[in-house]
């Protein structure tokens, strides 16, 4: 099937790399590759070169740090989401971002069809599809890895070698990773027996637990309506803000998970993710609604937070849900205002204080002492009569049953 211009969201690894000549040979189709910057650091550098001598006709290299966190990483970290309990949605929340933005230059360029490079296993590829879909209704996508007779990472690496392609996957590190600002994402290889503990040179980004510093260190975090805006009193742009968050949290190896989850299309998986800088921004956005939130909306947001979680990881960013949950989430940052210490060691995050000038916590009303001016012990003996009036109501009832039997 011949096609004129087909655009491959590309990262260099082994998948995209081989995905270039692939197209060339079974579409008959000049291949333009786009590469987002989303903070994967220098694995960017070679990739002009790289892309053009695998046979691309040019090359995007989209900066979206900035967006990055802004419009995805701060309304799921002010939602409070987190994927099974330790997830915190590193990938799955740049797939949007990056998938919009190849609907922009696939337009701008006059594609016939976008192509990405995620395993009918995974669930990139419903991240991907789902926001093509969202965008450009009536784009083709092309997905090799459901079409094409390579079916294991021994086959594209034998595909790449008879076409003279570099690829970096070396047997010394066979994992499959995923880096951004956010973590990195560790799969595959040893890793798929979740009986294996993760190998003591898995980790790049964080400091083992045995090398972390044997002293503490506290950080403060200052938000503003629930966006961080401040490291140890240093005001910081959002993209620098997260790159001094790594660098705390990683050199006292805090923000590692090693979790196996349920993947959407009913797939368990194991993975170890790194993600210093936003566990710490979690931890210490929780405690700072834990004086700033009532409790009625503390505990609704922790269940539409479970919820978010689910549409994000399953790749339905841009969906009307979301686009209203954010709406409700919003509407409870406006008092998510002030400062919050933590003491980091070891792995571990301790709290070691928080304040907001809209703090709801009273130490008036909450001390042991004689507060008599705003809480009456007496008043209590009244409302546990109320409150508990239904289960006296019950009680009384199966006695009388009983006695009648």
């Amino acid at each position: 099937m011949a096609m004129r211009k087909i655009l491959l969201a590309y990262s260099g690894g082994l998948d995209t790399s081989i995905i270039i000549p692939w197209l060339k040979e079974n579409y008959d189709c000049d291949v333009i590759c786009m590469a987002a910057d989303v903070g994967q650091g220098d694995e960017l550098e070679p990739l002009h070169e790289k892309a053009k001598r695998t046979g691309a006709a040019k090359l995007f290299i989209e900066d979206l740090r900035e967006e990055f966190v802004t419009d995805f990483i701060y309304p799921t970290l002010k939602a409070g989401a987190v994927y099974e309990g330790k997830y915190l949605l590193g990938t799955s929340f740049a797939r949007p971002l990056i998938a919009k933005r190849l609907v922009e230059i696939a337009v701008r360029e006059g594609c016939d069809a976008i192509c990405h490079g995620a395993t009918g296993k995974g669930n990139d590829q419903v991240r991907f599809e789902l926001t093509v879909k969202a965008f450009a209704p009536f784009m083709e996508i092309i997905a090799p890895w459901r079409v094409w007779e390579l079916k294991s990472r021994e086959d594209e690496l034998a595909y790449a070698q008879e076409r003279g392609i570099d690829v970096p996957v070396k047997k010394d590190r066979p994992y499959s990773m995923d880096r951004n600002l956010w973590h990195l994402s560790h799969e595959g290889a040893d890793l798929e027996d979740p009986w294996n503990a993760p190998p003591a040179d898995l980790l790049m980004i964080c400091n083992r637990i045995e090398d972390a510093p044997d002293a503490p260190e506290t950080v403060s975090i200052t938000f503003d309506k629930g966006d961080p805006v401040a490291v140890n009193g240093e005001s910081l742009a959002p993209v620098s803000l997260i790159e001094k968050l790594n660098e705390i949290g990683a050199k006292h190896g805090v923000g590692v998970a090693d979790l196996v989850e349920n993947r959407l299309v009913g797939i368990k998986s194991r993975g170890v993710y790194e993600t210093p800088g936003g566990t710490l921004l979690y931890e210490a956005h929780r405690e700072l609604e834990s004086i700033t939130l009532d409790r009625a909306t503390a505990h609704y947001k922790e269940q539409l937070a479970l919820r978010y979680a689910e549409l994000v990881y399953d790749g339905c960013w841009y969906t009307p849900l979301r686009e209203a949950m954010d709406a409700f989430v919003e509407s409870t940052q406006r008092t998510v205002t002030g400062e919050v210490k933590l003491k980091l060691l070891k792995g571990n995050i301790i709290p070691a204080g928080v304040k907001s000038p809209y703090s709801l916590y009273s130490e008036a009303i909450a001390t042991f002492g004689d507060s008599k001016e705003l809480y009456n012990h007496k008043d209590s003996e009244g409302f546990i009569n109320l409150f508990g009036l239904p289960l006296k109501v019950a009680a009384m009832t199966k006695q009388r049953v009983e006695a009648a039997e």
